[in-house]
This record gives structure tokens, C-alpha cells and sequence, in this order.
């Protein structure tokens, strides 16, 4: 039996690089599966300073180039998993959340807050996207 799912990497440089050995996503159709975006600005490389809705702002940016470069978009986001530095910024963090997500169905989520992001930032968010 051999395996059916083929996986295809996605990158843009509408979204930050990968600074690391990862892919800013993976496609195993019919999901596609991004790695946490940070608050990095693509154009300066630069990450963008302010508060931790601010942040959110640019990693919703990031993610929706993602999504769009693999062939989707946030109405098809079935799962999102949001990082936090502090659980104080919830409430902000969910305010920009939820002006991305204005139809259809919400998807799924998990906020945690974790003791340190990479370069030191608010909010990395990562999701899971239907095709």
C-alpha cells in the first residue's frame, strides 16, 4: 500500500523567512499546515515594535501571505494555536483575532502562554487550513 498524501512545501517572500531548518508551511492536501509566524515585517526583515496587538496586526498579515501563496486563505483555517508571552495581552490578542475572523465558521483554537517566543516577542500564532 503505498501512501497517497503528498506534501509540498510553501514559501513566499510575502512572509518572513524561516530562521531556522522548518518551511513556513507544509501542504498534506487537503490541510495545510503553517509554522508560528512572528511580528516580522517581510519587506525590512524587521520586527514590529508596539504592543502585543500590534504584533498580532503583522503576524495575521504573515499568515494570510502564507495561506494565500499555498492556495487558501483564513476562511479556511480549521485550527490556530496562539503562543503568548504574557496571558495579560489575551484580551488585546483576541480583539485583532477576531476582527480576521468575521465569517463562517471560527475555527478551533488553543491560547497558551509560554515562557519566551522566539526574538523575544508577544505573539507567534500558527494554524492548520483547508485547501
Amino acid at each position: 500500500m503505498s501512501n497517497s498524501i503528498v506534501k509540498k512545501q510553501v514559501n513566499t517572500d510575502k512572509a518572513p523567512g524561516a530562521i531556522g531548518p522548518y518551511s513556513q508551511a507544509v501542504i498534506a492536501a487537503p490541510f495545510i499546515f503553517t509554522s508560528g509566524q512572528l511580528p516580522v515585517d517581510p519587506k525590512t526583515n524587521e520586527l514590529v515594535g508596539g504592543d502585543a496587538a500590534n504584533q498580532a496586526k503583522q503576524v495575521f498579515e504573515n499568515l494570510k501571505a502564507v495561506l494565500g501563496e499555498a492556495g487558501s486563505d483564513l476562511s479556511k483555517v480549521v485550527k490556530a494555536t496562539v503562543f503568548l508571552k504574557n496571558m495579560d495581552d489575551f484580551a488585546a490578542v483576541n480583539a485583532v483575532y477576531a476582527s480576521f475572523f468575521t465569517e463562517g465558521i471560527l475555527p478551533a483554537r488553543s491560547a497558551v502562554q509560554v515562557a519566551k517566543l522566539p526574538k523575544d516577542v508577544a505573539v507567534e500564532i500558527e494554524m492548520i487550513a483547508l485547501l
